[in-house]
């Protein structure tokens, strides 16, 4: 049976899986979601054999109906290949008494690499199966990781084009380093002044500019985003919380049908919705952790039931979640917005995010508070992350970047804090090499007067795993791009970019 696609916020086209691929952002400023979740009726003992490519297969099918079965098998095959350092793809590591999901074994050596491989793939297939002519221009803001593993991914892939906009002085410095310096003559960085909300909303505003949609089309071009807010972006991200828990029981840690919880590290909240995804399709999940930093919008609305963004935006050395407007949340909010009045819910939703937009807050019903009952919001500080980076190496010998380290913060505080016991999958999310200023600090490491590269080599030595290609190869790289501009002005920086006038 075919799975559709709609917005969020009322607009009641229907949209084939690769159609919203296609668009990224729905028409009335909306993301798209599934008409209804899969169920994943194949028996986990069936899964824990197969391969991560395999499992792929077996979970976006269910998604991505109107792909064919070459298709996706295609895009599969050339996404997840020599480009990850391990056949695994995502190893499992059990330390100090959890499981961690080892996300950065891809191209730019985070989490972001396990969609991003595929969904250039996914793109172009949509693009030939529904006869688009103009050339796809990918926009997408990122708080460091996204950009990098986007632009690695559609690199001079023919028919498209990608330009990124980063918050100056807001991504680690080796982040920086990757999109500055990233080739393809297809790619473009753009710095902004301000953080990453500012160049997230400029992006959607950009997006929903009719006038420069009419003028895009004229000149051959139509965009697409590779932000979580695009549908092929979340789906690819449901099947590594299948593989995991499906490797787990093959490995004899957990028993057929036994509930694990998951935590994840997140400021877009696209990470955990997926894992709510898998829990919706039939993975044995229990409580989903979601682990914020210093920046603790989500942990506040879980808490209360009010989403507020009018506080002072903190930079922290976990970067990629430095994110005050965690766009993904929508698709939840539409999901609880109403038990099964789908006008009903788009009406809330939409409600919702003009009180966002108008004010920066909303605060939800009592009733949809009590359907939050799957997930548990807690926060690290800074201080905390770091202690966490220093016991983990303390006790284990195994170093963990600064967002895997919120996230085992924060399972530590839920566990302190409701006695559950239950097997925990956490979401590793960054190799420590993309973040090691901040880690050989918190290791209580001296790091002044140090560049980046030559803590990285002092990392190597102390952890004893070998720095990685996406590193070595940026060490002398020269810098490609070096286009600065104000939050404001960004869509004349894509008008010159693409040179439309």
């Amino acid at each position: 049976m075919e799975v559709k696609y709609r917005s969020t916020r009322g607009d009641q086209t229907e949209y084939t899986a690769s159609q919203a691929v296609l668009q990224g952002l729905a028409k009335d400023g909306g993301l798209f979601v599934p008409d209804r979740i899969p169920a994943l009726d194949c028996p986990m003992a069936e899964l824990a054999e197969l391969s991560y490519q395999e499992t792929a297969y077996e979970v976006m099918k269910r998604f991505l109906t109107d792909y064919t079965e070459e298709e996706l098998k295609a895009c599969i095959r050339a996404a997840y290949d020599e480009k990850f350092d391990t056949p695994e793809i995502v190893p499992v590591v059990k330390k100090d008494g959890a499981y961690y999901l080892e996300l950065f074994h891809g191209a730019t050596i985070a989490f972001k690499d396990m969609a991003l491989s595929i969904l250039p793939h996914l793109m172009v297939t949509a693009a030939r199966k529904n006869q688009c002519k103009n050339e796809i221009v990918i926009l997408t803001a990122t708080s460091g990781d996204t950009g990098k593993a986007a632009m690695a991914g559609f690199a001079d892939v023919p028919g498209t084009r990608i330009i990124v906009f980063y918050p100056q002085d807001g991504v680690s410095p080796i982040q920086e380093k990757q999109m500055v310096t990233q080739k393809g003559d297809n790619t473009a960085v753009v710095a902004i002044r301000g953080n990453f909300d500012d160049a997230q909303s400029g992006v959607k505003r950009i997006f929903a500019d009719e006038e420069l949609g009419d003028k895009m089309k004229a000149a051959g071009f139509q965009f697409s985003s590779a932000n979580s807010i695009n549908i092929g972006r979340l789906v690819p991200q449901v099947v590594y919380y299948v593989y995991a828990y499906a490797k787990l029981l093959k490995a004899g840690e957990i028993q057929d049908n036994e509930v694990v919880n998951v935590t994840v590290p997140t400021g877009n909240f696209g990470n955990i919705l997926a894992a709510y995804y898998a829990k919706q399709m039939g993975v044995p999940i229990g409580k989903l952790i979601c682990a914020s930093n210093e920046n603790k919008v989500l942990f506040d609305f879980f808490s209360t039931g009010t989403y507020d963004r009018n506080r002072p935006f903190v930079l922290t050395s976990s970067p990629s979640m430095d994110i005050l407007i965690s766009s993904n949340l929508e698709r939840l909010i539409f999901q609880i917005a109403s038990e099964n009045d789908r006008e009903e819910a788009c009406r809330v939703d939409a409600s919702f995010m003009k009180q966002l937009t108008e004010t920066g807050a909303y605060t939800i019903t009592d009733a949809m508070k009590e359907r939050l009952g799957d997930f548990y919001g807690n926060y690290a500080t800074e201080a905390e992350t770091a202690g966490a980076i220093r016991r983990m190496y303390e006790k284990e010998g195994y170093v963990m970047d600064t967002h895997t380290a919120v996230a085992s913060c924060v399972y530590e505080k839920y566990v302190n804090e409701t006695k559950d016991t239950a097997k925990t999958m956490i979401a590793s999310t960054a190799s420590p090499y993309k973040f090691a200023r901040s880690v050989m600090e918190a290791l209580g490491e001296a790091c002044v007067g140090k560049d980046d590269f030559q803590l990285v080599d002092e990392l190597e030595r102390l952890s004893g795993v070998i720095v990685p290609k996406a590193v070595e190869e940026i060490r002398t790289a020269p810098v490609r791009h070096t286009r600065v501009c104000d939050a404001e002005n960004m869509k004349e920086e894509v008008c010159q970019i693409l040179g439309i006038h």
